[in-house]
């Protein structure tokens, strides 16, 4: 392999490129490739990032809407220009298959088109003031404002497209921007950074500091320049966000541990390419990954077998290679993780249909059927290939079985009766319920968040810019004018 010369990035501060005090090594998590050197960030730092994200906030905030938008389109039209080399950044810094590389930057492409078009229609109601006595004589109004300074904390699994439903929105709305991208992942972040440059935003109104947690995201949830946070990962970290941010916005999009009920009225061989999919892209690290799907004993059978097959099918290996489906986890410590979790099931007399060993870094798709409620690939986060099979006898009992979780972000339902589709999207105790698709199924408009330890807030552009904005009422008095 032709050696890479090495980069060298620096921290974002104020529209400058400032080089910090300490740097550390960025790695391939496929061959552990030195890829750059990238910037830690300490406090001093950050605190230097939120000041510049706070001078600019006037500045966003007076922007015409038609301005913001234009920026936002010139975003995405540069980054549709540029999407080969986007979707091999992924590749190189995340291990994502550059296929379902080149995925995402076309949904991300998509996303912040929507939020150009949202900047255009962010506004207000008139409310009918003589509806209640004493109201006679007055006309009143509602604008939306935008809140301030965003504090953005994004995961390594979507780095390009989940930093676009921070970023996105918070322009769109006339925000600024201090963003911690993931450790693994920050040379989406800078990309996006350049072609804003290039797009025109004003100096200031996005910031990027990468860097530890517990310093720089402490930084930004506890200072109170920053008037909202928007945090995706593990509800661990999104729980401590919440406790301490105080009486600021705080939208969270946490763990998920996402189910399927498949009815017996449906044929295995039309779904079971689908929920592979749903299963195993991204190598199951995906928020709404396919990690359980239950099953009417009357077609279990017949699923899990061609479900097995298939998944035994998919290609492991180099992310750069276009006909690769799963590639390596995002660390060593992340692929032992998983393993220990598939060992613990077996232990607990769970059965391995396929995979469950790692071959030349990848682990590989791994089926487990016969598991416990209490194991860990079931009523934890896998965050890994790894997909759990139940049989049911009914469609209430696999919604008991859905609901059995601390989660509740995305389920799905396979069925032909509308009756019981409609009593499923009726019991599921989820953020959103997905008829005749797997639960992974997101476009990027629409309304995503969940209950429970899946978070707070909703995503969507729209719904993002409504949680990124401010109502103000103003009434007037026209028997004074």
């Amino acid at each position: 392999m032709r050696r890479r010369e090495l980069v060298r990035k620096h921290l974002f501060i104020g529209g400058e490129w400032r080089e910090a005090k300490k740097y550390q090594s960025l790695r391939s998590p496929y061959t552990g490739e030195t890829l750059a050197e990238i910037p830690v960030a300490d406090e001093e730092e950050t605190d230097e990032a939120i000041l510049a994200a706070y001078e600019a906030r006037a500045v966003m905030a007076r922007m015409p809407a038609h301005e913001r938008a234009a920026i936002l389109e010139k975003l995405a039209s540069l980054l549709e220009i540029r999407s080969d080399e986007a979707a091999r950044l992924l590749a190189l810094e995340a291990a994502k298959p550059v296929t379902t590389g080149k995925a995402e930057i076309a949904r991300t492409v998509q996303t912040y088109k929507f939020a150009a078009e949202e900047a255009k229609r962010i506004h207000g109601e008139t409310i009918p003031m003589d509806a209640a006595p004493g109201g006679e004589g007055r006309i009143a109004y509602t604008v939306r404002e935008p809140t301030g300074v965003i504090g953005a904390i994004t995961p390594f699994n979507f780095p390009f497209n989940l930093v676009a439903h921070k970023i996105g929105p918070a322009i769109a709305a006339g925000n600024t921007i201090v963003l911690k991208p993931a450790s693994q992942t920050p040379l989406s972040a800078y990309f996006i950074a350049e072609l804003l440059q290039e797009a025109g935003l004003p100096a200031g109104a996005l910031n990027i500091v990468p860097g530890p947690g517990g310093v720089v995201g402490n930084r930004i949830v506890e200072d109170d320049r920053v008037a909202m946070v928007t945090f995706t990962g593990s509800p661990e970290v999104g729980i401590g966000i919440r406790n301490k941010a105080g009486l600021k916005r705080v939208t969270l999009e946490l763990g998920s541990n996402a189910a399927l009920i498949v009815d017996k009225d449906v044929d295995p061989d039309a779904i079971v390419p689908r929920c592979v999919t749903g299963a195993f892209s991204n190598q199951g690290q995906v928020c709404i990954s396919l990690q359980r799907i239950y099953v009417h004993e009357e077609i279990y059978e017949s699923f899990v077998s061609k479900f097995a097959e298939a998944a035994g099918k998919l290609k492991q290996g180099d992310p750069l290679d276009p006909l690769t489906d799963l590639s390596a986890l995002i660390s060593g410590r992340e692929s032992e993780r998983a393993l220990s979790w598939i060992e613990e099931a077996v232990s607990g007399g769970a059965r391995v249909l396929t995979g469950g060993t790692i071959k030349d870094g990848v682990l590989g798709p791994t089926v487990i059927t016969e598991a416990a409620r209490e194991l860990k690939v079931v009523c934890r986060e896998a965050f890994a290939p790894i997909v759990v099979i139940g049989k049911v006898k009914s469609v209430e009992e696999a919604i008991d079985q859905v609901n059995d979780s601390r989660y509740g972000l995305q389920a799905g339902i396979y069925t032909k009766d509308l009756n019981t589709a409609l009593f499923a999207a009726e019991q599921l105790r989820v953020g959103g319920v997905i008829i005749n698709d797997i639960p992974t199924f997101r476009v990027d408009h629409m309304p995503y968040g969940g209950v429970k330890e899946s978070g707070t807030g909703r995503e969507g552009v729209k719904y993002a810019v409504e949680e990124m904005t401010e109502m103000k009422l103003v009434v007037i008095n026209k028997q004074r004018l």
